[in-house]
């Protein structure tokens, strides 16, 4: 009985924790491919959108950067920038600095958006980095 617990007790934590492992603040439609993006920006397509580098630096043309938002100065900084913007408005996050599932970055300045009630948060899918996932890919780069 006692080993029967026990494999039950770590099946049970075993499985708990990758749940917990697969929640993230976005849903698989608020993820935008990187492809989908450059082609609204070779069109000039993105003006109805604020699209905010929270990584090392911006890259992507027209967007703004807001600096690394796991350091929490730089996620004041993100929610003081889009204090006055429209909830209507799309908001298209990117980071960059490493694989999303280690990236300190994106799940910080996502529920940020979430929290102040936008209805179109964004995050930019890039699961390697921004240079595997945009620049080698020949996508716009800011000059």
């Amino acid at each position: 009985m006692t080993r029967f617990l026990l494999l039950v007790m770590g099946m049970w934590l075993i499985t708990s924790g990758l749940s917990a492992q697969n929640q993230e603040p976005w849903t698989k439609e608020q993820l935008m491919e990187t492809s989908t993006l450059a082609s609204l920006i070779k069109k000039k397509q993105t003006g109805n959108m604020v699209i905010i580098s929270i990584g090392p630096d911006e890259v992507i043309p027209g967007s703004i950067n807001i600096g690394p938002t796991g350091e929490k100065a730089n996620l004041e900084r993100l929610k003081k920038h889009l204090k006055n913007t429209s909830k209507d408005k799309e908001i298209i996050l990117y980071c960059g600095c490493c694989p999303f599932d280690r990236c300190p970055n994106i799940r910080p300045a996502f529920k940020a958006l979430k929290d102040m009630g936008f209805k179109k948060p964004r995050l930019l899918n890039i699961p390697k980095n921004i240079k595997v996932d945009w620049i080698d890919k020949d996508y716009p780069v800011i000059d």
